[in-house]
């Protein structure tokens, strides 16, 4: 057989390789039109702070060593620019000389990626000091750039994975940093009271951030933002744009192949196209979303190398039970690691599921151990059945361990039942005897069966401004330190002495520092008659983070003394 593939990196190189351990005779040629056939994109950032000290190290496999280690042809800046589907070749370009010629095929697989989205709407939008961040050449430039005398300031517009991992580095090498964003938060993957860990440590470690806004122009020194109806300017010696990406589609839909809805290249449960000789993975294609039953893109290095294991094992008569894919990605930013699976809240409520949802703020190792930190932890479930469906983690811990625990259990329709009894390692300084996400379950189990009720953060500045009656079970040092105006502090400690302060006749909702106590509390109210009592999901921890950057960046009139985040 001859495979040729269009397009290098995780989806096309992958499947090359696969094809070449099935078939040791077979020819194999992948045409990149780049300089590189397999590179890091993903840590393509990471070079622009010295983490990744040479570019050069970024490429990890060149046309050579392919043909060396492979017997696989592997020719770089060559550009596939019409494939001829009825007679099994392609129109090559090759784009130094720009000379043109055909390669037969009787398998191809296409792997074009997406291309950076760079709105035309936005004057300036070509000026030599705009950038986008897609192979090692791009990153070269920026570095280059950036490395000029004078290159201060520098704008980010986009606050996804390579936005905010850019900021990151950026930051880490010194540079002023202004991140720009359309929408209220970044990381449309977290909830918003989620998110707003990610917003602070941002803030916290010098990054402008600028929610709820749109560039609109480019000029020398200066870009121009529009938010609320207004407009203002930021100092500006560069601008890195990743407002997202577009499929690159141009070549299939030239060929005449089906395109999906979500101007993806349609593909089927094999990742064949509508010629059944063609296959397509990676960033250009629409595949199936497990949790909402549409079809959809997924820009992720991961969920590519396993469609190009898939097309290239079906080439072959290998069977593949696509399962369709669910969402799950990490993140590092600054000192918070940041990871989730399945749907978030809002994804849910789009889907059209019952659902409801559980926040926690455990720590994420035993406390006496160094380095012991509270994690932020939200399981999202189906009610009434029980079913998982996402998770959210934040913290300086093992987030991503915990999120792969929900993403297998999502994969196996677990359900909280499931989850409580899941049987995971344990050793102080990696964890608790009841981890965090077993913590997760037995909370989400009490506020499915009815055990006690809950309202979330996000309502807490309506609770507060309408005088309900809030109990504070912290220590007094702990009130003392920061809280909810017009909260009472009855320490748990206190609680059964002092019971008597807490009305009857009216809804009571009650809170400690990360929702422990206040459970305790409840428990021991409930146990005492009174049926009354709710609890703040989040407690102190969740409601401080979430009033802090609403009342910064919304300039709100603060519903707590003074903020403390220890």
């Amino acid at each position: 057989m001859k495979l040729v593939v269009v397009g290098g990196v995780a989806g096309g190189a992958s499947a090359a390789a696969r094809v070449r351990r099935i078939d040791a005779k077979a020819e194999i040629v992948i045409f990149e039109r780049g300089e590189h056939v397999a590179f890091s994109n993903c840590c393509l950032p990471y070079h622009l702070s010295g983490t990744v000290e040479d570019s050069e190290s970024l490429v990890l496999m060149s046309p050579d060593k392919f043909k060396k280690q492979h017997d696989i042809d592997a020719r770089t800046n060559s550009e596939v620019i019409e494939i001829k589907g009825d007679q099994k070749r392609v129109v090559v370009r090759d784009t130094l000389t720009g000379e043109t010629y055909e390669e037969s095929y009787d398998k191809l697989l296409l792997s074009p990626g997406a291309n950076p989205i760079l709105p035309k709407s936005i004057a300036g939008i070509d000026r030599e000091n705009v950038f986008t961040i897609r192979n090692v050449s791009d990153i070269r430039r920026l570095k280059s750039y950036l490395d000029k005398p004078g290159v201060q300031n520098v704008v980010v517009v986009g606050g996804g994975f390579i936005g905010v991992e850019t900021a990151e580095n950026l930051c880490e090498a010194g540079k002023k940093v202004s991140l720009v964003e359309g929408l209220d938060q970044i990381m449309a993957p977290f909830d918003y009271d989620m998110v707003q860990i990610l917003h602070k440590e941002l803030m916290d470690h010098g990054v402008d951030l600028f929610l709820k806004s749109t560039l609109t122009g480019i000029e020398d020194g200066i870009v121009t933002v529009q938010k609320d109806g207004g407009s203002f300017e930021i100092p500006a010696d560069a601008v890195v744009m990743s407002v997202g990406v577009a499929p690159e589609t141009s070549l299939a839909q030239k060929a005449g192949l089906e395109i999906g809805e979500t101007r993806g290249i349609r593909v089927n449960h094999n990742y064949q196209t509508s010629d059944p000789d063609i296959y397509a993975v990676g960033d250009a294609v629409e595949i199936f979303n497990a949790m909402t039953k549409t079809y959809g893109r997924l820009a992720l290095a991961g969920p590519a190398q396993r469609q190009a294991r898939a097309a290239a094992d079906h080439m072959y008569g290998i069977p593949h039970n696509n399962k369709g894919y669910i969402g799950s990605s990490c993140v590092r930013i600054f000192e918070q690691n940041a990871a989730s699976t399945g749907l978030s809240e809002k994804a849910a409520a789009k889907a059209g599921y019952s659902f409801d949802s559980v926040l926690l703020f455990p720590p994420d190792k035993v406390s006496l151990m160094p380095g012991s930190h509270h994690m932020a932890f939200k399981l999202v479930f189906e009610v009434p059945t029980g079913r998982i469906l996402g998770a959210q983690a934040i913290g300086k811990g093992a987030v991503d361990k915990r999120i792969d625990v929900i993403a297998t259990m999502i994969t196996m329709n677990g359900t909280l039942e499931d989850l409580k009894e899941l049987e995971l390692c344990y050793s102080p300084v990696f964890g608790t005897a009841k981890d965090i996400v077993n913590q997760g379950a037995f909370v989400g189990l009490n506020i499915l069966y009815g055990r006690y009720r809950q309202v979330p953060v996000n309502q807490v500045r309506e609770l507060v401004e309408s005088g309900a009656f809030i109990v504070d079970v912290r220590e007094p040092g702990e009130y003392a330190a920061g809280h909810l105006n017009g909260a009472r502090n009855i320490p748990l400690s206190q609680l059964r002495e002092r019971m008597d302060e807490i009305p009857r006749d009216q809804p009571v909702y009650i809170h400690c520092r990360s929702s422990q106590r206040s459970y305790y509390a409840i428990c021991c109210l409930q146990g005492n008659g009174y049926r009354n009592v709710i609890n703040i999901s989040g407690s102190y921890l969740g409601i401080n983070l979430f009033e802090y950057f609403n009342d910064q960046t919304e300039h709100r009139t603060p519903i707590m003394n003074k903020y403390n985040f220890s």
